[in-house]
């Protein structure tokens, strides 16, 4: 995706795997030195799961599709942002042309460009940390994690699980160097990392995230991943070696698999 200044305001931006910060500050991924732009004013999250909005906390006045937002929102390709009175555009990336089989370029008329203008088409990076599904309706699927996340019944969430014992929007993870940060967002039946429960907490990779009873695995692409699970319930893990082996190689497979489809669909 790409966002698009249709008054000049700003150069189009393509938007980077994970969070994209906008705003008047010098250290913005795109910087509107404008009256009225917050200093952080608005992030837009982009991962393959889509790309949602938020509106940090001390940010500026933000309408999509001209309704106001006062959180998190998931956008699509022709929604419109306005940012303090600045007008911006989410845009879809318009698709490769092929050349010839003769080798010479193809042919284009200026209509044709839209408003790609020559701009350089980025390559996505493979995700640092994937969560994998073991229990539940997300049993077996894995997640990746680029920027700051939700996992939460509603739809728009960047992780939805229709459970109803989970919350709307139950819990928000953010990738670090090291893992991810997890707040659990009020949610009615808490979050829980390695079976403690906590507001604010940390993941890193073999621990697990628990939302009442759906279960993930934090796994992070060519790290080691251990075969027990640190669930510190009352549930007891096995010391099976044989066991573990096995499992360290269904967690490779699957893993690998993932990241080749997610890599192959951007």
């Amino acid at each position: 995706m790409k966002l698009v200044f249709p008054n000049g305001e700003h150069p189009q931006v393509l938007l980077s795997p994970g969070v994209n910060r906008i705003g008047s500050a010098p250290d913005n991924n795109v910087v509107l030195n404008k009256p009225g732009i917050a200093a952080l004013h608005v992030e837009i999250h982009q991962s393959n799961f889509g790309v949602n909005l938020q509106v940090p906390p001390g940010g500026g006045n933000v309408l999509v599709n001209d309704k106001p937002v006062r959180d998190m929102i998931a956008l699509r390709a022709g929604d419109t942002i306005g940012i303090g009175g600045i007008v911006a555009r989410i845009a879809a990336m318009d698709a490769p042309r092929l050349a010839p089989v003769g080798g010479a370029a193809p042919s284009m008329d200026p209509g044709e460009m839209g408003e790609d203008n020559g701009a350089t088409r980025v390559r996505m990076a493979i995700p640092k940390f994937i969560l994998r599904g073991v229990s539940g309706p997300v049993f077996g699927k894995v997640f990746p994690v680029a920027g700051a996340t939700v996992i939460g019944r509603a739809p728009e969430c960047g992780i939805p699980v229709t459970v109803d014992e989970i919350s709307r929007r139950h819990v928000e993870l953010k990738p670090t160097a090291d893992g991810l940060s997890v707040e659990d967002l009020g949610s009615a039946n808490g979050t829980y990392v390695n079976g403690q429960r906590v507001q604010k907490g940390f993941m890193k990779p073999g621990d697990e995230l628990r939302l009442d009873a759906v279960r993930f695995i934090l796994i992070a692409p060519g790290q080691e991943v251990t075969a027990s699970q640190k669930t510190g319930s009352s549930a007891a893990v096995s010391g099976n070696a044989a066991n573990g082996k096995r499992w360290g190689i269904v967690v490779a497979v699957l893993l690998v698999g993932a990241v080749v489809a997610w890599v192959l669909t951007h």
